[in-house]
């Protein structure tokens, strides 16, 4: 692949909230996932799961539980002082019961021995213990599952599927994961409805490269 041919496929990527009525196969979507396993990843662990959800019922049942945990968040009191803002979260939480598929991810704890090493020496010393807070406040395992899920919305992209990266549907991961079956020592990290594409999304201009990047000499 061309560099401009790359360069095309990121480019053209959008985030679909929309589907048509049509299947997706588990096959499709596990060669997707296959691909994006390749990606980088802390110490190699690939600690990451995906649930590939191919039944829309089942689907629907996640986006039930999703909008009945965002009822409960709205009738709050604190959710007042939101105003509209939250009247409008609460409506489109559950915007993809009609995504004919879903991936759902999960991820283990990672721990490097720099990790392990810092969680012993900090309880007696407070250097220690802000080192193991700089590390944290860039989580490996969280980086790691973030890199495979970039991959896998190219490689759908490219098979032209249509995703959307969720994380609002954690609100509800104790009824998701029961479901799914996600072992204890796992926690779901991201939701991910697919289908093919009713909708195409326009360009979303991103800030000039000059605004987001230091050249340090």
């Amino acid at each position: 692949m061309e560099l401009n041919d790359l360069a095309t496929l990121i480019k053209s990527r959008r985030s679909i909230r929309r589907w048509q009525d049509k299947e997706v196969s588990a096959a499709l979507l596990t060669k997707a996932i296959e691909l994006a396993t390749w990606a980088p990843n802390g110490g190699n662990a690939q600690n990451w799961r995906f649930y590939v959800i191919v039944n829309p019922g089942t689907v629907k049942f996640f986006a039930d539980e999703v909008q009945r945990s965002a009822d409960e968040m709205a009738a709050w009191p604190e959710s007042s002082q939101f105003g509209s803002e939250a009247s409008r979260w609460r409506e489109r939480a559950s915007f993809f019961r009609t995504a004919p598929a879903a991936i759902a991810v999960a991820a283990s704890h990672y721990y490097s021995t720099a990790d392990k090493l810092l969680s012993a020496r900090e309880k007696n010393d407070p250097h220690a213990g802000q080192m193991h807070l700089w590390r944290t406040t860039a989580n490996t395992r969280i980086q790691s599952v973030a890199s495979a899920i970039a991959y896998l919305l190219l490689v759908l992209h490219q098979m032209g599927l249509g995703a959307v990266w969720m994380t609002g549907p954690l609100q509800a991961a104790g009824e998701l994961g029961k479901t799914l079956r996600i072992p204890s020592d796992m926690d779901l990290v991201a939701f991910i409805p697919v289908g093919y594409p009713a909708e195409s999304p326009g360009l979303r201009a991103r800030r000039p490269v000059e605004e987001v990047c230091e050249i340090v000499s």
